[in-house]
């Protein structure tokens, strides 16, 4: 095991710069998951990390080592990749093997190391087989296979399950994070994939234009989001953000919908000063003084999630336990707990 340690990292290509100053310290054995939109600058990141990209500024050490000069093959990690990067003409037992090989291991060690990785993925029946005899789930499990043989310092996912279906993204995150655990590699995963994000990370980075916007636990980044578009990003449906002013000596808000919200605790700030009011979907409760206009039920089974326009003409989601009452177009709707506050210029939490 080791920590990976980015120290100010900064990237340039040419004029545009898409990473500016993350500083991320990773512990022995912790998985860190990067998500963010396409384009935040996450998969430069991390290939900063496997010195597959240089930095413009900033250092990269691993177990103390500063590796920033360094080339893949000598920092002791391994790749899992969304494309698998498998050979073809190889057989699984050789594609597993072939970074040992090159290492010049003897081939008992090879067949042993080789052997207790494909029976930890449950991969054994299918060593003498060939990628395109493989389905998508067997390919990734390979290349899983093919990272752990090397016992690296540090495991590096980019993005490894987007090419599969929904079912079988579920099963290998569960896979990953289960393996991840018991072998106890220090971990980092990028994804674009939010539920993937807040189920496999100890901690997650939220990036946004090359920025970390937030870094902390999955349900310290749910429940105390840092900034609008943390709040927007984390959680499905995603958090509603309502036009409000503040009043009472920041007990309360005045909506631009109409009717106000109170607060726990008074928030700092001038009566009158533009915020956002941050309300999820599951804590919005059905009867009230505020109409939503509801343009969309989507049934989900044990839940439903109603999607509707303020008379702002601000957008609402309800999420509600099993089936909705929906009577006509429109149900009044309130909420009076779990309200975020942010500041409407800066978008930072208040």
């Amino acid at each position: 095991m080791a920590t990976l340690t980015l120290n100010d990292i900064r990237k340039s290509f040419g004029s545009t710069t898409v990473l500016h100053g993350i500083n991320l310290d990773i512990a022995e054995g912790e998985m860190v998951v990067i998500v963010g939109a396409s384009g935040c600058g996450k998969s430069t990141l991390l290939r900063i990390a496997a010195g597959l990209e240089t930095p413009t500024s900033g250092t990269v050490r691993i177990a103390d080592r500063d590796v920033t000069e360094l080339e893949p093959a000598d920092r002791d990690i391994a790749m899992v990749f969304q494309n698998y990067a498998l050979y073809p003409h190889m057989t699984v037992f050789d594609n597993m093997a072939y970074g040992l090989k090159i290492r010049g291991m003897t081939r008992d060690a090879i067949r042993q190391r080789v052997e207790e990785a494909a029976g930890l993925l449950g991969i054994t029946p299918l060593l003498s087989r060939r990628p395109r005899e493989l389905s998508g789930g067997q390919r990734q499990r390979v290349a899983m296979g093919r990272a752990i043989v090397r016992e690296p310092k540090l495991f590096l996912f980019d993005e490894p399950l987007s090419n599969l279906d929904a079912k079988l993204r579920v099963q290998m995150r569960a896979e990953i994070r289960r393996l991840q655990r018991r072998l106890g590699v220090t971990s980092l995963f990028v994804t674009h994939d939010q539920v993937e994000a807040m189920t496999l990370g100890d901690r997650l980075v939220v990036m946004n234009q090359g920025r970390a916007a937030q870094i902390a636990t999955p349900m310290e980044i749910f429940a105390k989001p840092a900034d609008t578009y943390v709040a927007a990003f984390i959680g499905s449906p995603s958090m509603n953000l309502l036009r409000a002013t503040l009043d009472d000596g920041g007990r309360s808000a005045t909506l631009a919908a109409g009717g106000s919200v109170s607060f726990d605790e008074p928030r700092p700030g001038p009566a009158g000063q533009a915020v956002i009011i941050g309300i999820r979907p599951e804590h919005v409760t059905l009867g009230g003084e505020l109409p939503v206009a509801i343009e969309l039920v989507e049934p989900l089974g044990s839940e439903t999630v109603l999607h509707g326009t303020l008379p702002s003409g601000e957008a609402m989601a309800v999420r509600v336990q099993g089936a909705a009452p929906v009577n006509g177009g429109s149900m009044p709707v309130s909420f009076t707990h779990s309200i975020h506050v942010f500041d409407a210029e800066t978008g930072k939490r208040i």
